[in-house]
């Protein structure tokens, strides 16, 4: 009898297993520390190693469960607005500011969704922004430039 895992499992796990991998290598570029005092790397290297730890159970139920569904369309649209959100932040924080760069990152995002209007998504995009900026610069006192050099911040 041959065994035929759910592609869908284990194309999505080995996704998981190849993002944590490469967390957790770049994570030991920096200083990982300890528990008790955590440097820049220990956070990446947990998240990486959770991610591998994820996507090997996700692999094996895989092949445990057998067959499943096939995989279906892509959607295309959705995977290209998601990755031009975030390429756009990664390109665009320094120079616009956290505030204009998340704020564009989340409405992109929001519109992936085919169910997310525009509207919909203007609320998703400040209310994400308000909390981010909240959290991060409030009550964890980041030092993040909420208004960057383009836009006279």
């Amino acid at each position: 009898m041959k065994i035929r895992p759910a592609l869908r499992d284990v194309l999505a796990g080995s996704t998981f297993v190849v993002f944590g991998l490469g967390f957790a290598v770049a994570a030991t570029s920096y200083q990982v520390g300890t528990p008790a005092r955590m440097g820049p790397g220990y956070f990446p290297l947990v998240l990486g190693g959770l991610l591998v730890l994820f996507g090997v159970l996700i692999v094996v139920k895989g092949f445990v469960a057998g067959e499943g569904e096939p995989i279906g369309t892509v959607p295309w649209k959705a995977t290209a607005l998601i990755l031009g959100a975030v390429l756009f932040f990664g390109v665009t924080v320094r120079g616009l500011g956290l505030v204009p760069s998340l704020f564009v990152t989340v409405f992109l995002s929001a519109l992936a969704s085919e169910r997310t209007g525009v509207v919909v998504g203007l609320l998703i995009a400040v209310g994400l922004t308000v909390l981010c900026v909240v959290v991060f610069v409030v009550a964890l006192q980041l030092r993040l430039p909420l208004l960057g050099p383009w836009v006279g911040g």
